[in-house]
């Protein structure tokens, strides 16, 4: 009889708006992971809110003593611009939740990712759910510990819509310096970007289903993938049930639901480009490799297809939802 595989340990990295807060959820029911830590940064809203609401989701998923810690209140160079007409003020849409007794550990984000990964006996996998300022002051303050970092696996990119602009996605477009740096520290790295992020959803009868349910955690996931975004210029709303940045911790544990491709990676930096992951899609090299005139690209294992069914069932499966 084969033993059972460890459970992978895992930090995540998270600026808990609607969809963080589904991921948060799924990794920590998932028996495949172990989750070490939180790391909590500015980006669908404010880093004081984003800490507030992950506590409070612990809370929801009746979590043990995991530590979170709070890190970058902005960009490294740009003001902190929250996704407030995506996921509401609060960052958790239309949802509230009770108040938490629940305080994040007095260190930065960053001092807890280093503790947190130099006492592993295993290589740690990041888990990247928002901006990646955190990890780029954790690789570039302590850039020895790529070592014992497996990967960082990170929701955010595209290879061809934005969503924050009409090229960049949100997470990348938020601190693009940031990711840039992520991608150049040498640590391998696998891309969950909007790609397969805008394809993963919940059927709307299933999660009105779970939203007038019996069971208080269906009813929290249930107000979450209801959550209505703008549809348009006009203000109207609509229905997207997307599981989001789950949908990466997912593709973690089940890397088989997805197809993913080697692809040469760059961050653009400037210009209305700026906040793009510009990936290279050619088969065949082409006048600037033949020539010499390439700049310098990062391999990447980027999502580019996914099975839906398989992925939302194992999704709801996790929560004891399905």
């Amino acid at each position: 009889m084969s033993a059972t595989p460890r459970p992978i340990p895992v930090i995540l990295d998270v600026d808990t708006g609607v969809d963080d807060a589904l991921a948060i959820l799924f990794a920590l029911a998932h028996p495949g992971l172990d989750v070490l830590g939180i790391s909590c940064v500015a980006g669908n809203a404010s880093l004081d809110r984003v800490v507030e609401n992950t506590l409070r989701i612990l809370d929801v998923a009746g979590a043990g003593d995991v530590p979170v810690a709070a890190g970058a209140h902005r960009p490294l160079i740009e003001p902190a611009r929250a996704a407030s007409h995506v996921h509401g003020e609060g960052g958790l849409g239309s949802l509230v939740l009770p108040a938490t007794k629940r305080r994040a550990v007095p260190l930065n984000s960053v001092e807890l990712m280093r503790q947190l990964i130099e006492a592993s006996p295993e290589p740690v996998t990041l888990v990247a759910l928002a901006p990646q300022t955190n990890l780029a002051l954790l690789l570039r303050l302590y850039p020895g510990l790529a070592g014992n970092i497996e990967r960082i696996v990170f929701m955010g990119g595209s290879t061809s819509v934005g969503n924050a602009t009409a090229v960049a996605e949100f997470n990348v477009w938020h601190d693009p310096e940031a990711a840039a740096i992520v991608l150049d520290s040498g640590v391998p790295t696998y891309m969950y970007g909007l790609d397969v992020f805008n394809r993963v959803a919940v059927d709307e009868a299933t999660a009105e289903a779970l939203l007038v349910g019996e069971s208080p955690l269906g009813r929290v996931v249930g107000a979450l993938l209801t959550n209505r975004v703008l549809a348009g210029s006009d203000g109207d709303t609509e229905y997207s049930g997307l599981i989001g940045d789950a949908g990466a911790v997912c593709a973690l544990v089940d890397p088989e639901a997805l197809r993913t491709r080697l692809l040469p990676l760059r961050v653009q930096l400037s210009g209305y480009g700026r906040g793009q992951t510009l990936a290279d899609l050619r088969r065949n090299p082409g006048e600037d490799i033949v020539h010499g005139l390439a700049e310098e690209w990062q391999s990447v294992e980027v999502a580019l297809d996914v099975d839906v069914p398989r992925v939302t069932g194992l999704f709801l499966g996790t929560l004891g939802l399905a």
